[in-house]
């Protein structure tokens, strides 16, 4: 069985498929040229850029499993991500944007990442703000975008109701976790899955 390639951006300096098989999103190819990315850059940002640049490279040949990532344009700085729903979790079957911003001292300082669809978490706000150790004061330079998009990914499986940025959320998932799974689940189909 031939698995099914779908295309998943295409941008002049940047394109990326992706392929379902055995069950799974696989990140299948991915082509950039760095000399298509024109920045200005003092010492900082040409080390963000070398780090980013290399990420980059690190997940085309190794993605993390259910996620793929790059450039929005040709802005290195500005990434697009992409999340399968984990299985046994109300989110099973949904595909979630996020958005990510680097720093310009990256990876001296993390990330910025929020979800671009909606969600029903209590660690994600409605404006997509993500409540994660990982993105805040745990931050290490030693940490790369493929292994905070894993830790979303186990969130979405995990949620930390002691930690919520959703407090009225949180509580329905300690108190009511049948009714919590099943508004998350009406969310995942009304925002997370094509019509």
């Amino acid at each position: 069985m031939q698995p099914d390639v779908k295309p998943f951006r295409r941008i002049s300096s940047f394109q990326t498929s992706c392929i379902w098989s055995r069950g799974e999103w696989r990140l299948s190819s991915l082509w950039y040229s760095a000399a298509q990315f024109r920045i200005s850059c003092s010492t900082a940002v040409q080390m963000a850029l070398k780090r980013i640049s290399k990420e980059l490279q690190d997940l085309s040949v190794d993605p993390p499993t259910q996620c793929s990532a790059g450039p929005c344009e040709d802005d290195l700085f500005v990434w697009q991500a992409t999340i399968m729903g984990p299985a046994d979790s109300p989110y099973e079957g949904g595909v979630f944007s996020l958005k990510i911003l680097f720093p310009t001292d990256y990876p001296f300082k993390p990330p910025k990442i929020s979800f671009m669809t909606k969600i029903y978490h209590p660690n994600i706000n409605p404006n997509g703000s993500i409540c994660l150790d990982i993105l805040r004061g745990q931050w290490s330079p030693a940490l790369t975008i493929s292994k905070v998009l894993l830790s979303i990914c186990s969130l979405l499986t995990d949620p930390n109701p002691d930690d919520p940025l959703c407090p009225d959320v949180a509580r329905q998932y300690k108190t009511d976790r049948k009714k919590y799974d099943e508004l998350a689940r009406v969310w995942t189909q009304k925002y997370a899955m094509d019509p």
